[in-house]
C-alpha cells in the first residue's frame, strides 16, 4: 500500500477494500493493513483479486474519487468514477494539446531529456561497475556524447528536430550496446537496432521487453484517465497507443534495457532458446518467453527511490508514477512534467 500524490496504490494481490465510516480500510484476511481517510483522496488504484465492496465504489462514484482496477500483472481491467468526474475534461485538454505543436514540443522534450539521460547513467553504470571489462574511452566518448545532446535539446524549434536529435542520441547509444554485454558474446553479440523482425538474440529480447513496457505504460495511463492512442511525441496511427509509446520512452533504458543486459550477463538465457526463420527474423521459444514474463514480474518488485517524489517504490509503479505525474500536468497541478531521470 503506497500513497502517491493523493492517490492510493494497493499493491497486496490478496488484499480487499472495504468502507468504514468515511475511512478506506485495506484488509488481508483477518488483518487490517491500512486506513485512509477518503476526502484526503483523489484517487484509488487496486492492483488485486478480491476487489472492493459496493460501499466503497458507491462512496467513490458519489464523491468524485476515481477507483481503478488491475490485475496484480498491471493489466488495466476497470474503473468506477463519480458522475462529474474531471476524466473528461482531462482528456479534452490532452487532445487539445495533441494539436497543439507548442505544447507537444514542450512535453517531448521532457520525454526525451528523460530518455537520454538514462540512456547515458546506463552507461555510467556500466563504467562504474565493470570499467575494466569494457572499452572504458569509448563508453565515456559516447556519454560525454549524450550530455552534449542533452544540452541542444532546448534549442529544438519543433517536434521534428527534437525527433532527430533522439535518433542520434539512440544512435550513439546503441552503437556502444554491444559493449555492455558482458557475458556469451558469442551467442549475444550486438552490431545495432533491428525490428521488425529482429535480427539477432539482443534485438529480439529487447523487442519482447519493449512490448512489455508499451502495455505497463498503457495500462497506466488508463489507470489516471488519460487516452493512451493520442500522443504528443508519436504521431497517431490506426492501432498504435501513441501516448504509451511517449511515456515508455524514458523508461526503456534503465529498465527494459538494464534487464536485457542482466539477463544475458548473468548467463540466464539459453542461446538454444531461439531459432532464426526463413527472412532472418530470430525468436524466442515459448519456455523462454514464460521464464522472461516471471523475470520481468520479479524485477518490478525491486524497489528505487522516485526522483521526484522522493519516496520509495518498485519499478512496476514507475509507469503509473510517471502518468500521474503527467495528468497533473495536463490538469495544471504541475508547472512542468517532471521526466523519470534515473541514476
Amino acid at each position: 500500500m503506497r500513497k502517491l500524490l493523493n492517490t492510493l496504490y494497493v499493491t497486496t494481490p490478496e488484499a480487499y477494500l472495504a468502507l468504514d465510516g468515511e475511512n478506506v480500510v485495506i484488509r488481508h484476511e483477518e488483518a487490517t493493513l491500512g486506513r485512509v481517510p477518503l476526502h484526503t483522496l483523489e484517487g484509488i488504484v487496486a492492483f488485486n483479486y478480491p476487489g472492493a465492496s459496493p460501499a466503497l465504489m458507491g462512496a467513490c462514484a458519489e464523491r468524485g474519487v476515481d477507483l481503478c482496477f488491475f490485475t496484480p500483472n498491471n493489466r488495466f481491467l476497470a474503473r468506477v468514477s463519480g458522475a462529474v468526474r474531471g476524466n473528461v475534461l482531462l482528456r479534452r485538454t490532452q487532445h487539445e494539446w495533441a494539436r497543439d505543436d507548442a505544447k507537444c514540443l514542450e512535453i517531448s522534450r521532457h520525454l526525451v531529456t528523460g530518455k537520454v539521460y538514462n540512456q547515458k547513467w546506463v552507461i555510467e553504470r556500466t563504467l562504474r561497475d565493470h570499467a575494466e571489462r569494457v572499452d572504458a574511452p569509448k563508453l565515456r566518448e559516447v556519454s560525454r556524447k549524450l550530455s552534449g545532446y542533452l544540452g541542444m535539446l532546448a534549442a529544438c524549434a519543433d517536434v521534428d528536430t527534437l525527433r532527430g536529435m533522439e535518433a542520434v542520441a539512440a544512435s550513439a547509444y546503441f552503437g556502444v550496446f554491444d559493449e555492455l554485454i558482458l557475458g556469451d558474446k558469442g551467442s549475444f553479440s550486438f552490431r545495432g537496432r533491428s525490428r521488425r523482425p529482429p535480427l539477432d538474440r539482443v534485438n529480439a529480447l529487447l523487442s519482447f521487453c519493449y512490448a512489455l513496457l508499451a502495455r505497463e505504460a498503457a495500462a497506466a495511463l488508463e489507470g489516471v484517465g488519460l487516452d493512451p492512442y493520442v500522443g504528443f511525441m508519436h504521431a497517431d496511427r490506426p492501432g498504435r497507443a501513441s501516448l504509451a509509446l511517449d511515456l515508455m520512452e524514458e523508461m526503456r533504458a534503465p529498465l527494459a534495457d538494464r534487464f536485457v543486459l542482466s539477463l544475458i550477463n548473468r548467463r540466464m538465457v539459453d542461446p538454444k532458446q531461439f531459432s532464426v526463420k526463413e527472412n532472418g527474423a530470430v525468436m524466442m521459444d515459448d519456455a523462454l518467453r514464460r521464464a522472461l514474463l516471471t523475470g520481468w514480474q520479479s524485477k518490478k518488485q525491486e524497489t528505487l527511490s522516485h526522483p521526484f517524489l522522493e519516496e520509495k517504490i518498485t519499478w512496476g509503479m514507475v509507469p503509473h508514477a510517471q502518468a500521474l505525474l503527467l495528468s497533473r500536468f495536463l490538469r495544471g497541478d504541475l508547472d512542468g512534467y517532471p521526466p523519470f531521470l534515473w541514476k
